[in-house]
């Protein structure tokens, strides 16, 4: 592979390979392997694992090298007391804005997160609901709060793969709030999208089961090689 991928690429696939749960909390991160998946020198890797660092989606050890961030109950608690406070206001600059294709978007990711839920796919039920969220930040056309919101929810991300949570588990569909959610923000109720907002974080954090889980990623250079 040649050097012309940026540091911005590698950035994002690596976070892309955390949201998809290809890369499981705890998971080395070895520069060398990283290296020679994406074609760059150890040097750029190192740049791109210190941002990763500042965002809390890895963590760097001294003489032990690089690692997926396994965050604590405490700091998933406090991930999701941002996200009451953020998403809320993200909703409601969404719906300013919002258009009917950015509504059917949003149906969509829910109708794919249900079928992922009957067909018991943890991973991909994850991933789909945080991309839910992510699109309405999105589509909401503030930049800041975008950049926020990406961030805790890859770290979400990562406190739903390292704990249990009993709504990513089962037939049963979870996906009520998502689409009480959107009925509130087709109708134009800000009041009450604002209110189930909150309501559903507020589920999801109290139905985590804060027992390690135990997924093993695999070899990072596999996971990143172009073929």
């Amino acid at each position: 592979m040649a050097e012309s991928m940026t540091d911005g690429d590698i950035y994002e696939r690596i976070v892309d390979a955390v949201l998809d749960h290809r890369l499981a909390p705890g998971t080395k991160l070895v520069e060398e392997k990283l290296g020679r998946a994406f074609g760059v020198s150890r040097t750029r890797i190192r740049q791109v694992l210190v941002r990763l660092a500042s965002e809390q989606l890895v963590v760097l050890t001294p003489n032990r090298g690089a690692s997926i961030a396994c965050p604590t109950p405490e700091e998933a608690h406090e991930v999701f007391g941002a996200r009451l406070l953020i998403e809320p206001t993200v909703v409601e600059a969404f719906m300013t804005v919002a258009q009917t294709r950015d509504f059917t978007a949003l149906s969509r990711l829910i109708a794919e997160e249900e079928t992922a839920r009957r067909h018991d796919k943890r991973r991909v039920v994850i991933r789909l609901s945080g991309d839910f969220h992510l699109l309405i930040a999105e589509r909401a056309a503030n930049r800041t709060l975008e950049k926020m919101l990406r961030e805790l929810v890859s770290r979400t991300s990562l406190i739903l793969m390292t704990y249990d949570n009993v709504q990513t588990h089962g037939a049963g569909c979870g996906c009520d709030d998502h689409r009480a959610l959107l009925d509130a923000m087709m109708t134009g109720d800000t009041p009450s999208a604002k209110r189930l907002m909150k309501r559903h974080l507020t589920q999801l954090e109290r139905a985590i089961r804060f027992v390690p889980d135990e997924t093993d990623s695999g070899d990072i250079e596999d996971i990143f090689s172009m073929g």
